[in-house]
């Protein structure tokens, strides 16, 4: 019987970048945790963007946030893990040398930035609704940063290799969108976080249900039982699913989830 269920955001749920969901899925989460199953949103998001998203049930559920760098239920702090402040400060004089690329540095709280490009700033707080800082420069702001990110108007495609390969050494890097790649601790991962809370929760993988579209959904989909790429997902990711159901677009997420529901 399936216990937990975890899916990615954007591309899974979501367009990239979109902040509304159907509102059906509110009554599916409710329905489900009446059921005994727990649902947590698993992203590269902040935990500020996820809650915009998931308001009506933000009580209801769990929120993987940071591509599993902080794991959170009702405010109470399950996880995290923070970056070496050397790696970090190496990463952004690397991140600021590339031509049309912006930086990010996440912190528990807010993302701090340090480009004001109206159509990135745009969509970090109208998009996304992250909690956002702008500074001059992030390697003066004392901060934990648990997650870096750069992102790219035009998409990451033509690079991500070569940055994987070349900071694979010092991070968890992963692809987590077309115009994102996300630096993390090795311990992060959306795979770690499901587990830490299947250890919490005494809920085995085999009770566990996920959803993912892109490679860092990857660890999460190989932590359970039932995993499903959505149609429009990266070939990797459809090739590591146990199952493929409808697109982002067309709610093939809340489409599983309503069935399980139903036959509960």
């Amino acid at each position: 019987m399936i216990k937990l269920i975890a899916s990615d955001i954007d591309g899974t749920l979501l367009v990239e970048g979109q902040d509304r969901i159907n509102p059906e899925m509110f009554e599916v989460i409710r329905g489900l945790k009446e059921k005994g199953v727990i649902f947590a949103a698993a992203s590269g998001r902040q935990y500020n963007s996820i809650r915009h998203v998931f308001a009506p049930v933000e009580n209801d559920m769990i929120f993987i946030c940071e591509n599993g760098s902080n794991v959170i239920c009702r405010g109470v702090e399950m996880a995290s893990t923070v970056l070496k402040r050397q790696d970090a400060e190496d990463l952004t004089r690397f991140i600021r040398s590339l031509p049309d690329c912006y930086l990010t540095a996440s912190t528990k709280g807010p993302m701090y930035v340090e480009d004001t490009d109206e159509e990135f700033m745009n969509l970090l707080l109208n998009g996304y609704h992250n909690d956002i800082r702008k500074v001059p420069d992030i390697l003066a702001e004392d901060i934990e940063i648990i997650k870096m990110s750069i992102f790219r108007h035009d998409g990451i495609a033509q690079m991500v290799d070569g940055v994987v390969e070349e900071w694979k050494d010092r991070f968890r890097v992963v692809q987590a969108g077309e115009p994102w790649i996300d630096f993390m601790d090795y311990q992060a991962d959306k795979g770690n976080a499901l587990k830490t809370i299947q250890k919490k929760l005494h809920i085995t993988q085999d009770e566990t249900m996920v959803f993912g579209d892109n490679h860092n959904d990857l660890g999460m989909l190989a932590s359970a039982g039932e995993s499903y790429a959505v149609a429009n997902a990266q070939p990797a990711v459809k090739e590591a699913a146990k199952h493929i159901t409808l697109s982002n677009t067309d709610d093939g997420v809340l489409k599983v989830m309503k069935e399980l529901w139903y036959d509960m």
